[in-house]
């Protein structure tokens, strides 16, 4: 990419009863945004011409039929479907689920072939869009098949960055998938991320606990003794800044989390629920580990509320603006080093960049 050219941000229009259409187009009513970037939404001109009568959005949008008429400083709609689709706002809906797909699979598609630069995606409904060709649990999983690599669901804010061990797994699952070698090689992909994607030349990340207090000393579960604390000290001998495990219920509430780069959650809900409690409306989900950048905003469909105008659209302007920082932190990183893949073993003194 040039100097002067403008990062192609790629955007899956996600469920179509849903909030996700709404959001978009009021991320990009301020005509700024098309200072950082120019957008191109996967999906249908025609649908997407309906929600900016229903939303009375401001938002000018410019049709194409395929990425080599991509206007730069516009916002391109590009025709993934012909097809008509009616809406109904609230409503688990197969067909919905379907062109969400097909609008997501293109979108992947143009950023393997590097048609557009990063992705941000808009909030799929999970069980809808489940069919013979889409079989996973959500866009991560999709994305590290399809993008390569192992992937690490990573919600960043402002304030604090927390990674999963493991994410979309039923609670009854987690501890047994939890081993020496996911805890490292996770750990690995987060402290990677962070020194090419955000600039932390080296990391200090903090482990959460498996069980209540960290077991108590095995008294309640001897995971965090036998499995995740062993593990810590040896990555620590070999120069990864990780410890742990610390007692999940007090670390976010004592402010602990403010004196680490990133914090890496035994399972879902212990990572996400203090996330969204410190974080909800701002914060952003971010894939780290692929070999491309891809982000959405920190909410689902939210059908409850679709349709009527009252989304607020801030987490998704924050997935767009994440986007383009890690893809230019990523960029330098590569300029400087030569090898975005390989770990810096620079001793100096861990740093924040929020």
């Amino acid at each position: 990419m040039g100097k002067n050219e403008t990062i192609i941000l790629g955007i899956s229009i996600g469920d179509l009863n849903g909030i996700g259409p709404e959001v978009v187009l009021k991320a990009f009513e301020d005509p700024r945004m098309l200072d950082f970037c120019t957008p191109v939404i996967f999906a249908s001109d025609k649908l997407i011409n309906w929600y900016v009568k229903h939303f009375q959005t401001t938002t000018p949008m410019s049709s194409i039929d395929h990425l080599d008429a991509i206007l730069p400083n516009k916002i391109n709609v590009l025709n993934c479907w012909k097809e008509p689709f009616e809406v109904r706002f609230g409503t688990a809906d197969k067909n919905a689920g379907r062109l969400a797909i097909t609008s997501l699979k293109e979108a992947t598609k143009a950023l393997k072939n590097n048609q557009i630069n990063v992705l941000v995606t808009a909030p799929i409904d999970k069980k809808n869009s489940q069919s013979e060709v889409f079989n996973f649990p959500g866009h991560t999983d999709f994305l590290a098949q399809e993008l390569g690599g192992k992937s690490l669901m990573f919600m960043i804010s402002e304030f604090l960055r927390v990674g999963l061990l493991t994410d979309h797994v039923p609670v009854k699952d987690a501890p047994n998938q939890i081993t020496p070698e996911l805890i490292e090689s996770k750990l690995r992909l987060m402290e990677t991320s962070l020194i090419q994607d955000f600039g932390i030349i080296k990391p200090k990340i903090a482990v959460l606990g498996i069980n209540p207090h960290s077991g108590d000393q095995g008294i309640i579960g001897n995971e965090d003794q036998v499995v995740v604390g062993p593990t810590l000290e040896r990555l620590r001998e070999k120069g990864l800044w990780a410890f742990g495990p610390y007692a999940a219920d007090g670390f976010f509430g004592s402010g602990q989390y403010k004196d680490f780069d990133a914090v890496l959650a035994a399972y879902h809900d212990q990572g996400l629920i203090p996330f969204k409690t410190i974080s909800f409306g701002t914060g952003v989900n971010f894939t780290a580990g692929l070999s491309h950048v891809r982000t959405s905003p920190d909410h689902g469909t939210a059908f409850a509320i679709a349709g009527q105008n009252t989304a607020d659209p801030t987490s998704f302007k924050e997935a767009v603006f994440a986007a383009i920082g890690i893809y230019k932190k990523r960029a330098s990183y590569v300029l400087h080093t030569k090898n975005p893949l390989k770990v810096s073993k620079q001793k100096s003194s861990s740093k924040k960049n929020f």
